[in-house]
C-alpha cells in the first residue's frame, strides 16, 4: 500500500514538474477534428495556395501577441485553403494556461514575414483572422486544436506600378554586356561606312 502511493506521489511530482518546464502548445492545422477555416484570396476568389504563407500569433490574455513557430505554405493539392503544420509552441506560457492567438497569411510576392508584407504594401496581399482564446496543451497534453478558429481573405495583391516596371527593364537591359546589347549588328561591331566612289576619267 505504501508503495503504490510512493509511486503515485512520484507521478504527480514528474506530471508537475513536466508541465513547469514544458511551453504551451498548439497543433496548426486548420482543417482538423471541428476545426475548418479556409482562406480565400480576393484577387481571383480562390482557395489559397502555395503562393501564400500562414503563421499564427500568440500571447497572454492581457498581453500583446507575438509570432510563433514558423511559416507554413497552404496546401496546393485538394487541401487547398488550408494549412496542415505541425505543434507550435508558445514561449512564455505553461500548458494548461490561456492564451490568445490568431493566424495571419500573406502573399510570398510581397514578403518573408508578415510584418515584411505588410510593410512594403500596407495591408494589400495580407489577411488574418479575429482572436480566440484557448486553453493551450503541452507537457503530458496534448497540442490544443485551433478551436473558434473562423476562415478569412487575403486582400488582393498589389500590381508593380508602371514606374516600378520601367525600372525594372532598365537594370535588366544595363545587366546584359555591351557586347551582347549590340549583337546583331555587323556580329556586335559597328559596320563601316564605305562611301561611293569616284570614278576616274
Amino acid at each position: 500500500m505504501h508503495a503504490l502511493l510512493r509511486r503515485a506521489c512520484f507521478a504527480l511530482v514528474w506530471m508537475a514538474a513536466a508541465s513547469a518546464i514544458a511551453q504551451g502548445s498548439i497543433i496548426f492545422n486548420t482543417r482538423w477534428g471541428a476545426v475548418d477555416a479556409p482562406v480565400i484570396y480576393l484577387g481571383d476568389n480562390s482557395l489559397a495556395d502555395d503562393r501564400f504563407l500562414a503563421q499564427l500569433y500568440a500571447g497572454p490574455p492581457a498581453g500583446g501577441l507575438q509570432p510563433v513557430g514558423v511559416p507554413h505554405p497552404f496546401r496546393s493539392d485538394e487541401g487547398r485553403g488550408y494549412v496542415a503544420g505541425e505543434t507550435v509552441e508558445v514561449p512564455g506560457i505553461t500548458p494548461g494556461s490561456r492564451a490568445q492567438v490568431k493566424m495571419v497569411a500573406w502573399s510570398r510576392l510581397i514578403g518573408d514575414s508578415y510584418e515584411e508584407a505588410w510593410a512594403r504594401a500596407g495591408g494589400a496581399g495580407t489577411g488574418e483572422s479575429s482572436i480566440i482564446i484557448l486553453q493551450l496543451g503541452g507537457g503530458v497534453v496534448p497540442p490544443a486544436p485551433l478551436l473558434g478558429l473562423k476562415g478569412f481573405f487575403i486582400q488582393v495583391v498589389p500590381e508593380p506600378s508602371p514606374l516600378a516596371l520601367m525600372m525594372a527593364g532598365w537594370v535588366a537591359l544595363y545587366r546584359v554586356p555591351l557586347g551582347r546589347r549590340s549583337a546583331g549588328v555587323s556580329g556586335g561591331r559597328l559596320g563601316h561606312f564605305v562611301g561611293p566612289r569616284r570614278s576616274v576619267y
